[in-house]
């Protein structure tokens, strides 16, 4: 029996070739790893009248972080600067959801987001809020109350409706 002699080129040329699909994504620089599928919840937002679709990962609040079953960062809770993110409280109007103040593509996106309460006002009659704009024309109009929080919630949008 006779041994081959392999060349030192050839045997990294079939390494990289092999290496590279399972390493790289999509031609990233980044060494990512094999990729997998992953069941993770997802929720819809209004913007602009339009529903997004988001996701949320961590939360710089310990009890949001454990009713939401997502990782309690709190670090998050130092960022400054991040878009708002409204909840409703209370009375809400049919098919409320959250809505952002801004999406990607906007200048100021940013997937964390501080936390914004909003809250109808007795004699108020809750109508569906859509946009931040909508709702700070009705809180200037004295119909709902907003109260910014120092919670910080890293929730990117993963999909841009229409």
């Amino acid at each position: 029996m006779t041994r081959r002699a392999f060349r030192p080129a050839l045997i990294a040329a079939a390494v990289l070739a092999v290496a590279v699909p399972v390493s790289y994504a999509a031609g990233s620089p980044l060494l990512l790893g094999p990729a997998a599928k992953a069941q993770i919840p997802t929720y819809q937002g209004f913007y602009d009248a339009h529903k997004d679709t988001y996701l949320i990962t961590d939360v710089s609040d310990k009890s949001q972080a454990s009713a939401l079953h997502v990782n309690y960062s709190a670090a998050l809770g130092t960022v400054k600067g991040a878009p708002l993110q409204y909840f409703v409280q209370g009375r809400a109007a049919s098919g409320q959801i959250t809505v952002f103040g801004s999406e990607p593509g906007g200048k100021d996106y940013n997937p964390l987001w501080t936390e914004v309460f909003v809250t109808w006002k007795s004699g108020s009659t809750p109508v569906l809020l859509t946009s931040d704009n909508q709702i700070n024309a009705l809180a200037k109009s004295g119909k709902l109350t907003v109260r910014a929080t120092s919670i910080v919630l890293n929730a990117p949008i993963t999909h841009v409706g229409k």
